[in-house]
């Protein structure tokens, strides 16, 4: 009996195909006519779906490379997975306790293996050599569903205890489980069919681990030359040990901390620490009488502003008398503002600030003379200053935040010596758990809609929308420059998204099932799936948590 057919629209041209093919034997037969790698299919326009479903009906395909966002992350988070599988091929299920994939390092993430094993070069080698293997072998990558009791019990028998842990808090009924042969674990989002996608990467020994590179959105066949961040990593590596000296790496963890343990000292524990960071960044700028600059920078979320109240607090109890300063009052007239290719103002690019202006104020201050600062109108799109004059006095110190002050041409006419340069970011600390990352990016981005909701009235779409464009000028104008600082500053807080997902869950709902961001606002929503949320009612009023949520001490 011959099998039904179906229509099947694939980039505007009609296919039939029967009942039961998978997405990936469509993508075979149109794969010459895409640049890059498919790895996900959208179905009738809002359905993604993975290559190992079949067709049902009929329907249209617009298919998912390496070259778009989420095809680029499913390709990393399947990597992961090989990676996971060929370390436990190669050193033994008995002799590897964990595998740990902790952040992100230049293109790629920053591993450690627990065990009987030795992470060498040689080890590595045979680790490249076992995932080339599978990949060659087109190893199918498959997946289950389980009961969550179900793999709760199997992740327990396999020592997942961070999974074990973590979905003991889910009350879905289900879990979707993938494996590699035998090997089987757990991974939060789409996978890509088999092994035999997954041919980029390569192993460079660092630290105490080692760093798998990936390739990028942008070249998702080519794996760049890995190029170390020595200040960043070093930032990230104490975050790491300081969520492990607190029990709280990943959210299962934290999910046993919001049940069992007093919040309130919880939270207060992670906000002194934070306090005595910033303290500590206070005194060794004190100690440096010829600073009188000091240059905050840091991406979009991140917290500069609080962090600079702060700081100014701490500077004044060491005798110092502080100076706000926005770079952003010195923009160059709205209309000599470049202008983007969308032909939209670029207020992110260095081009938008008056630099020579800014250093000739700065210059006439560090000389002792009394200048008039500019306040910029951003309804009339021109400056005005201030009436009174500033003069710097001996203990007189400016604290200037701006994405560009790291970058060195914004200060070019100032000493080196006369400058204090910090980078602050909000730098997840946790996991969701040990081989599935929560994204520094991710971060930001709730932050971000739960403050502009709140501050601008902006919508998650909205918001979801603009972040893109942020996220290019934060390539652009930030992430450059950042190992330029004299001080990183970490402003993630271990216990935030649990805070954070009372407040950020009502703007995802409101997204529309139609719009553009619904996917984004879908994974969100899913994403916080995993936490226990707790109040605000703990969160000191001086915390920068405060300048996302409100009611904080300070006006932002």
């Amino acid at each position: 009996m011959e099998k039904k057919k179906y229509c099947i629209e694939v980039d505007g041209t009609i296919k039939y195909y029967e009942a039961g093919t998978t997405y990936q034997q469509i993508a075979e037969d149109v794969q010459g006519d895409y640049p890059h790698q498919i790895v996900l299919a959208f179905v009738d326009g809002y359905r993604l779906q993975e290559l190992r479903k079949r067709v049902k009906k009929d329907c249209g395909i617009r298919f998912v490379t390496t070259a778009d966002k989420i095809g680029h992350e499913t390709y990393k988070r399947s990597l992961c997975f090989l990676m996971v599988k060929a370390v436990h091929d190669v050193g033994g299920h008995k002799n590897v306790d964990r595998v740990r994939i902790h952040f992100s390092v230049d293109k790629g993430y920053y591993c450690t293996v627990d065990g009987k094993v030795r992470v060498d070069q040689q080890f590595l080698d045979k680790v490249s050599d076992r995932m080339r293997e599978l990949s060659r072998e087109k190893a199918p990558i498959g997946k289950r569903s389980v009961h969550t009791d179900e793999a709760v019990e199997l992740f327990h028998r396999h020592g997942m205890y961070d999974k074990e842990k973590l979905f003991m808090y889910r009350r879905v009924s289900k879990v979707n489980i993938y494996n590699i042969n035998e090997f089987e674990d757990y991974y939060y989002g789409y996978m890509v069919p088999d092994a035999g996608c997954l041919k980029f990467f390569s192993f460079h020994l660092y630290d105490e681990g080692f760093v798998i590179q990936m390739p990028t959105q942008e070249n998702p066949e080519t794996v760049p030359a890995f190029e170390a961040s020595p200040k960043l990593f070093q930032v990230m590596k104490e975050s790491v040990a300081w969520g492990d000296l607190q029990e709280i790496d990943t959210v299962g963890a934290l999910n046993d901390m919001i049940t069992r343990s007093d919040m309130r000292e919880v939270v207060l524990v992670q906000e002194a620490f934070q306090e005595r960071k910033i303290g500590e960044i206070a005194a060794q700028i004190a100690k440096r009488p010829e600073n009188k600059f000091v240059l905050i920078a840091g991406p979009s979320s991140s917290g500069k502003t609080t962090f600079s109240h702060r700081l100014s607090i701490q500077l004044r109890a060491n005798g110092l008398k502080p100076h706000p300063i926005a770079v952003d009052n010195y923009f160059v007239d709205r209309a000599h503002t470049p202008k983007d290719a969308d032909g939209n103002y670029n207020f992110e690019c260095l081009e938008a600030i008056d630099i020579d202006k800014f250093n000739e104020d700065m210059g006439n201050l560090l000389a002792g003379n009394e200048v008039y600062l500019p306040i910029f109108n951003f309804r009339t799109g021109k400056r005005d200053y201030e009436r009174l004059p500033k003069r710097l006095g001996k203990n007189d110190i400016l604290v200037i935040e701006g994405i560009h002050c790291l970058n060195p041409k914004l200060t070019e006419m100032l000493n080196d010596e006369n400058k204090f340069k910090i980078y602050i970011s909000a730098l997840t600390q946790i996991n969701i758990d040990e081989h599935n990352r929560i994204p520094s990016t991710d971060g930001r981005l709730i932050r971000r809609l739960v403050r502009d909701a709140r501050t601008r009235g902006s919508s998650a779409a909205r918001t979801i929308g603009m972040w893109a464009s942020v996220r290019r000028g934060e390539e652009e104008n930030i992430f450059p420059y950042q190992e330029e600082a004299d001080v990183m500053f970490n402003s993630s807080l271990l216990y935030e998204l649990a805070v954070l997902k009372q407040h950020v869950e009502p703007l995802l709902f409101a997204v529309e099932r139609e719009s553009e961001e619904y996917l984004e606002a879908k994974r969100l929503l899913k994403f916080f799936d995993y936490f226990v949320g707790i109040g605000s009612e703990y969160v000191p009023t001086n915390s920068l948590l405060r300048e996302f949520i409100g009611g904080g001490c300070f006006l932002v």
